[in-house]
């Protein structure tokens, strides 16, 4: 394929993150609920004359790296490295649209990395299968392999081992308010490692899973409230969180919590017209930089 290929990317929201203590090698092992929702970044790759390079646009453009760092250079990289493309083809100019948050906890950069990963592979025509996409992903990063998965998964290990989960009925609505400034997540779990010094084998809620297969939102809302093993080293590194999940639950949502390892929160509404309610009320609230409705599940990396 001589032309550009572009990918479009979800974001995901941790229905549930329960977090074991720290292994040997420095990782956590996890039970990771992933939803995928339809908030998206577009990845596109184009053959370059000369050298790679990667460009990003979008209201938070800013704070995306330019460099090797940053995880679609790397996966471009490392599809390259693993199919022999030749030197001059690996010449290629990444341009990012980038409309997930940075450093959200919504694992905008590894869809990034996912989406890229995938556009090189149509780009380049490696004829890889799904499962070597899927091992690259894993080489990426924890939460890559589910960014190009999509739909809903639970992810085990460090999160790179997917099992996909039922979602029933129409799926869910969600609100998603972001903060001014990023969490680190090595920060996080230096946090959740101290405030949790024994934690136990993590485990995927059996009564958040019926949730999900049988579509029931109230049912969901009922086993987020302790869901996220993170969020109390979250709030611990960022308190004033604790007033964006009070103000979206007072105004309507039916439960809050943090989205992975922060900062953005999630909301989760009964309906279309109860989610725009909670968006409204929190950009209002002047307890987060904006809130936007998002409904899931959504289907992961696709070629456009």
């Amino acid at each position: 394929m001589s032309g550009g290929v572009t990918v479009r990317v979800p974001a995901k929201v941790n229905v549930q993150l329960a977090v074991g203590g720290a292994r040997a090698d420095g990782f956590h092992d996890l039970a990771n609920v992933f939803l995928a929702v339809s908030l998206y970044d577009e990845v596109t790759v184009t053959p370059s004359p000369d050298r790679p390079y990667l460009t990003c646009s979008g209201p938070y453009a800013e704070q995306v790296p330019l460099d090797s760092t940053n995880l679609a250079a790397r996966a471009a990289e490392a599809l390259a490295s693993r199919y022999g493309i030749d030197p001059a083809a690996r010449n290629v100019h990444i341009h990012i649209a980038k409309d997930i948050p940075v450093a959200g906890g919504m694992a905008g950069g590894s869809a990034d990395g996912a989406a890229a990963l995938l556009a090189c592979d149509a780009l380049w025509g490696t004829g890889a299968s799904r499962t070597e996409l899927l091992g690259i992903c894993a080489e990426l990063g924890s939460d890559v392999p589910f960014s190009l998965v999509g739909g809903a998964a639970l992810g085990t290990g460090r999160g790179e081992k997917l099992t996909d989960l039922e979602v029933g009925g129409t799926g869910f609505h969600w609100v998603f308010a972001t903060a001014d400034g990023g969490l680190s997540t090595p920060a996080v779990f230096r946090e959740f490692d101290r405030l949790t010094p024994q934690a136990p084998a993590p485990e995927a809620s059996p009564a958040l899973l019926e949730a999900l297969r049988s579509g029931d939102a109230e049912a969901l809302a009922v086993t987020l409230t302790h869901s996220n093993d993170l969020q109390p080293a979250a709030l611990s590194l960022r308190p004033a969180l604790a007033e964006t999940l009070e103000a979206g639950v007072a105004a309507g949502a039916l439960a809050g919590l943090v989205s992975g390892s922060g900062p953005t929160t999630a909301f989760l509404a009964a309906d279309a017209g109860a989610a725009e309610k909670v968006a409204e009320a929190l950009r209002d609230s002047g307890t987060c930089r904006s809130a936007r409705a998002a409904t899931s599940p959504a289907p992961g990396a696709r070629v456009l």
